[in-house]
């Protein structure tokens, strides 16, 4: 696949996190007395900003217990640091390789500027990336708003580049702006899903990953 830039999503992509955010969530909530729901419903929702996350899992919930909840993530979620093990097998190589190879590396992610920051940093794969996004200071996902801003900091076409993640809201968010994408299965959501938004591509493993990218 002949593209400059290379644009990846964070959980559940390039970190096996999905677990750990949706038990976050579970508990942030239930503590507070809303009610518990399917472990599904908590992965489901991954990929999106935490406003709009919590608008999904919780309709009318007030602004005020969606700060409460909000606080209580953070507070579970920060108990666990990201480190390289965190990472996926084999994708930080994809990710050296790929600059290695002088294309171009981004992240766009539903994480917080400063949960984002925090990983970027202890998982060691911060030096690698040109320039992130995160739904906290753009526009969530399946918004195409960071993938323009990331289009614009290259000075590049939406086909130039390619989105990969594990959410049928990264692939949604390519799709609105005619960007090519790679669905990876070993995040939250499958084939079936991800088939939706006519991917350029969707693997189940991280050699085929290379292999759609030509490494």
């Amino acid at each position: 696949m002949d593209v400059k830039v290379v644009i990846f999503d964070w959980d559940g992509t390039l970190v096996d996190s999905v677990d750990h955010i949706a038990d976050s969530l579970h508990q942030a909530a239930t503590e507070l007395g809303h009610p518990a729901l399917e472990r599904e419903a908590y992965r489901d929702i991954i990929g999106l900003g935490m406003v709009e996350a919590l608008e999904r899992l919780y309709p009318g919930i007030s602004r005020q217990e969606m700060t409460r909840i909000r606080e209580g993530y953070a507070d579970y979620f920060f108990r666990k640091v990201t480190t390289p093990q965190n990472i996926f097998e084999g994708m930080a190589d994809v990710v050296a390789d790929l600059r290695s190879a002088g294309r171009g590396c981004s992240v766009a992610t539903g994480k917080s500027r400063k949960g984002l920051e925090s990983a970027l940093t202890s998982s060691g794969l911060g030096r690698h990336f040109d320039i992130t996004r995160c739904a906290d200071e753009t526009r969530s996902k399946p918004d195409p708003r960071m993938l323009e801003e990331i289009l614009v900091f290259y000075g590049i076409e939406p086909a130039e580049a390619v989105m990969i993640g594990d959410t049928r809201y990264d692939l949604e968010m390519a799709q609105r702006i005619g960007m090519p994408s790679i669905g990876v299965e070993w995040g939250v959501h499958k084939r079936d899903v991800l088939g939706g938004y006519a991917p350029h591509a969707i693997v189940d493993s991280v050699p085929d990953l290379r292999g759609v990218l030509g490494l």
